[in-house]
């Protein structure tokens, strides 16, 4: 083989990676471990058009406003995602109260993020992110014997390999890494 064949091959290679991870599709499947893209202030990513509408549209479901508010808020954008939480029609859902308290715990309103997070638990005690965030909220309070706890339920959850395990735990021996 020629050096100019060589780089020809590498210059193809490379393009079709480029292709590749440039025109790959962003996939949100509606749960805690989706990412889905943001939008510009006052929009929402609507997932069944997979592009940004006005927030106001009334075609977006309440699933879909949930996922969106928790994609702002793993995005920093806080007081935005609080705003989207407040077009829910359902705001009694075990994922908007746990949204509402992730959002509200970064924030800074430590205290209010774990009343949100009770509310979801009383929900569905077998919801193990909010068990992670309630548990990560009360390691930044100091109260490790109740991080542990939730640590112990997010383990008869769903053991000690799913994220949410891995992440409080990680939280509990480092709390810098919340």
């Amino acid at each position: 083989m020629t050096i100019m064949t060589v780089r020809f091959a590498s210059i193809l290679l490379g393009g079709c990676l480029a292709a590749f991870v440039f025109s790959a599709p962003v996939f949100a499947a509606g749960n805690d471990s989706s990412t889905m893209p943001t939008c510009k202030k006052g929009e929402i990513y609507d997932q069944k058009t997979k592009k940004c509408v006005k927030q106001q549209s009334a075609n977006v479901s309440d699933e879909n406003r949930t996922d969106y508010a928790y994609s702002l808020a793993k995005a920093g954008r806080y007081e935005e995602a609080l705003a989207m939480l407040d077009t829910v029609k359902d705001q009694n859902t075990a994922e908007v109260l746990n949204y509402r308290g992730y959002a509200t715990r970064k924030l800074g309103r430590t205290d209010e993020g774990i009343s949100y997070y009770l509310q979801s638990v009383k929900m569905d005690p077998q919801y193990a992110k909010v068990r992670e965030y309630l548990g990560e909220a009360y390691v930044i309070k100091g109260q490790l014997d109740l991080a542990k706890d939730q640590l112990k339920s997010i383990k008869a959850i769903c053991g000690t390999g799913c994220e949410e395990y891995q992440d409080l735990n990680a939280a509990i021996l480092d709390p810098s890494k919340i």
